[in-house]
C-alpha cells in the first residue's frame, strides 16, 4: 500500500532539499526521508517536516528528519512562506522559525529575487571551538572541532581535496556517528588558500552520508573557526560545488557574538510523492 506525501523540493546552493507538508507522527519520519531521498523517488540531499509552532513569535516549526539543524532548509522554509505570503520582489521579510537541532529561535531575512529568494539566516552559535592533533589511520591530523548543542563539526585544512582524504573523512565520520551520540556529524574538508569548502554530512539516524553540493551550516562553522583562530571578523564568500555561501562571522575581541550566512534559495518543484507505508 503506498502512502501519499505533500512535498516541496528547493534548490539552495544546489543542496536540494524536500520538506514534507503532511502531518505525519515523528517516529516514522526516518522511513519517510529514506524514501524521498533515494534515486527512484523525489532524489534529494536531506528531508525535514513542516509543522506548528509552539511559540507564538514563529511562522513554523522545521523538524529535519533526524533531529539536525540545517541552515539551508531554514532558508528553504523561509523562501516557501514568503511565496505563500507573495512577497514583493521589491519587499525584505523577516520569517522566525522553531528549528530542531537548536533551543534558538532561527531569523531569516528573505527578499524575491526573480525567480528565487535571497536569503540571510541568523545560525546558532557554537559552544565550543577547540584545536586538536589526532592520530588517525597512522598519521597525524590536525583538525578544529566546532561543538554545538546537539551537533559537531570538525573542520580539516587540506590543500586538495583528494580520494585518500575523502573516503578517511567518510571512515572518520562513521566513527564519530558511533561513539559521540550526537545527531548530526560535518567532516568539513577545506582550502584557505582557494576559500572552497568540501562538506560531508552524515545523519546517524538516518545512515545518511552525504558530500554535499551546498552545506549552510558548514559554512557558518568554517566562518566561526576563521574568526575564533584569527580573532577578528570575518566576511567571506565560501566557495562549494553548488556555488558559494556568505558567512559573517562578528567577534567581539574575546568570542563570537554573531553568525549568519546568505544565499539564494530556489522552488524548483511540488507536489505528492508516493512512498511505501
Amino acid at each position: 500500500m503506498k502512502q501519499e506525501i505533500d512535498f516541496i523540493k528547493f534548490n539552495p546552493t544546489q543542496n536540494m532539499t524536500v520538506l514534507v507538508k503532511t502531518n505525519h507522527p515523528a517516529e516514522t519520519y526516518p522511513h519517510i526521508a529514506a524514501q524521498i531521498m533515494s534515486y527512484d523517488n523525489v532524489y534529494a540531499e536531506q528531508v525535514g517536516f513542516i509543522g506548528g509552532s509552539v511559540k507564538p513569535e514563529a511562522a513554523a516549526h522545521l523538524e529535519m528528519a533526524g533531529g539536525e539543524f540545517c541552515g539551508n532548509a531554514c532558508m528553504a522554509l523561509a523562501a516557501y512562506i514568503a511565496s505563500e505570503n507573495e512577497l514583493k520582489s521589491t519587499d525584505f521579510t523577516e520569517i522566525i522559525l522553531e528549528v530542531s537541532g537548536t533551543d534558538r529561535l532561527i531569523r531569516c531575512q528573505v527578499k524575491q529575487r526573480q525567480n528565487e529568494y535571497f536569503c540571510q539566516v541568523t545560525m546558532p552559535i557554537p559552544e565550543q571551538i577547540e584545536q586538536r592533533t589526532v592520530k588517525y589511520e597512522g598519521i597525524d591530523m590536525d583538525m578544529v572541532i566546532v561543538r554545538y548543542r546537539e551537533f559537531i563539526h570538525i573542520v580539516i585544512e587540506v590543500e586538495a581535496f583528494d580520494e585518500m582524504m575523502r573516503k578517511r573523512a567518510q571512515a572518520l565520520a562513521r566513527l564519530l556517528g558511533l561513539t559521540l551520540g550526537d545527531k548530526l556529524i560535518g567532516i568539513l574538508l577545506y582550502n584557505s588558500q582557494s576559500e572552497e569548502l568540501a562538506p560531508l554530512i552524515f545523519v546517524p539516524q538516518l545512515d545518511s552520508l552525504i558530500w554535499e553540493r551546498g552545506c549552510g551550516s558548514g559554512t557558518a562553522s568554517v566562518g566561526a573557526y576563521l574568526a575564533w583562530s584569527r580573532q577578528k571578523e570575518i566576511v567571506q564568500h565560501i566557495k562549494q560545488p553548488g556555488g558559494a555561501i556568505k558567512v559573517m562571522a562578528e567577534w567581539n575581541g574575546a568570542e563570537l557574538e554573531r553568525i549568519t550566512i546568505e544565499g539564494s534559495v530556489g522552488i524548483v518543484a511540488q507536489g505528492k510523492a508516493f512512498i511505501d507505508a
